[in-house]
């Protein structure tokens, strides 16, 4: 059995990120304080295909590094969260998990967020993490399917995080679910799933809730995992592109405290303290006596149900938000610390939204295809380096203009802080160097 400092040093040597959200170093969320590992496999995005994929082609190697995991931190019990609909993933699940005592299947409900890791927490345990805590808090560690099989590949090859899946869908000609390395634009991966089928198209980095837009020479990270092809004035495009100023007024001159962004907020279903239809009168009104309105904008965990999917009226709850988020950790206010954890809401059943009716609502019907999965590595003649591709300190370049250095070599140290190092994604010479990021010219 592997110890848990020696499993920390080879996830950390490995660059081993979450390969999704904010890219969270993985070693640090080894906490003996989890009786609980869950695999999150809820692919939580609608046009998203990649985790169920990944996980029916490389089961035996995420389900052994599961195991390892849980053993180091001496948890008791593992779960694979995943929806019924993911039935070829199940299967090679199913085939893997007979050799581990305490590892099963937990089925997660059609709906989204179901992969929001407090979501996919309280569906198969039953617990509910604390407004403003972490997975910890109760005893559970979250990863999901590709940062689990980041770790199987260390542990199995050495071989550290060098390439990445990625989805290519929506106005493609064949969308694609391809094996990038690092650093390669978004546009060449493109160009593989057969180019734009429109013209002027806009490009969503992620998902369609939470994704953002993004250009075609924008590179590949260790948290990418999609790229949406969008019709220049698709209904998700255009909430994305709608200015602030114009946001406010809106807000400021149809809101009709409906409700319905709170009655449909996954988090207040839970009994969290997020009440966005009180923030946007507050901050519509000008008001600011109820500073808790505002205070309570910390517990949004950004779905994006509020803005996309619940609100009649088409305002953006959601981005005033998050922009009034922001100006509080800017002016150092604290988030609220022991605040109280409302009962689930009754009607909780009644008020999730079905995946699809979500798909539906945001008029992708016609770009949820299947995406299937290449395993052959993408070729590039170079790639640029983000010398940040996760929460923490940037890593340090440790390469100069003239080196050559092949595919898994550091070309980045981990900082001291929270980190991981950065490693060469193709076999070449380094052309550049900075404070940002790596350029290797393929040989």
């Amino acid at each position: 059995m592997m110890e848990m400092t020696e499993l920390s040093k080879v996830m950390r040597d490995g660059g081993v990120v979450g390969a999704g959200g904010a890219g969270f170093p993985s070693y640090a969320k080894l906490n003996k304080d989890a009786d609980t590992i869950i695999l999150n496999c809820a692919e939580c995005e609608p046009l998203l295909k990649l985790h169920r994929q990944v996980l029916e082609k490389h089961a035996q190697e995420i389900t052994f590094a599961l195991d390892t995991i849980a053993k180091a931190v001496e948890a008791d019990r593992v779960i694979i969260a995943i929806k019924p609909g993911y039935k070829e993933a199940i299967a090679a699940v199913n085939k893997c998990i007979s050799n581990y005592k305490n590892m099963s299947v937990g089925l997660l409900p059609e709906i989204y967020p179901a992969g929001d890791e407090v979501i996919t927490i309280y569906e198969t345990t039953g617990r509910i993490v604390p407004p403003g805590s972490i997975p910890i808090s109760v005893g559970v560690t979250v990863f999901n399917v590709e940062t689990a099989l980041n770790v199987a590949r260390m542990l199995n090859e050495n071989k550290p995080v060098t390439y990445k899946y990625i989805t290519i869908a929506g106005e493609v000609k064949h969308p694609v679910t391809l094996k990038a390395p690092l650093g390669i634009t978004y546009g060449e991966l493109i160009e593989l799933a057969g180019g734009a089928t429109v013209e002027n198209p806009v490009l969503i980095a992620g998902g369609p809730m939470t994704g953002n837009i993004c250009y075609a020479s924008d590179v590949v990270t260790k948290t990418s995992n999609a790229v949406l092809v969008m019709p220049e004035h698709q209904y998700i495009v255009d909430k994305r592109t709608t200015p602030v100023g114009i946001s406010m007024k809106r807000a400021m001159s149809v809101c009709c405290q409906c409700m319905l962004c709170t009655d449909l907020c996954s988090r207040n279903l839970l009994g969290h303290p997020i009440e966005p239809h009180k923030f946007m009168r507050a901050v519509s009104s000008g008001v600011t006596t109820d500073t808790s309105a505002y205070l309570n904008t910390f517990f949004c965990s950004a779905c994006g149900l509020c803005e996309l999917y619940s609100c009649g009226q088409n305002l953006n709850p959601r981005t005033l938000i998050g922009i009034t988020k922001g100006q509080l950790r800017k002016n150092g206010i604290p988030v609220p610390k022991d605040i109280e954890v409302k009962p689930v809401n009754k009607q909780r059943e009644y008020r999730t939204v079905p995946m699809s009716r979500l798909i539906a609502r945001l008029g992708l019907r016609k770009y949820d295809l299947p995406a299937p999965l290449d395993e052959t590595l993408v070729k590039t003649d170079s790639v640029k380096l983000k010398l940040s591709q996760s929460i923490g300190a940037p890593s340090v370049a440790c390469v100069k203009p003239g080196d050559k250095v092949k595919a898994g070599d550091v070309v980045a140290n981990a900082p001291e802080k929270l980190g991981v190092p950065i490693h060469a994604s193709i076999d070449g010479v380094v052309s550049e160097v900075n404070d940002k990021f790596v350029v290797i010219k393929a040989q």
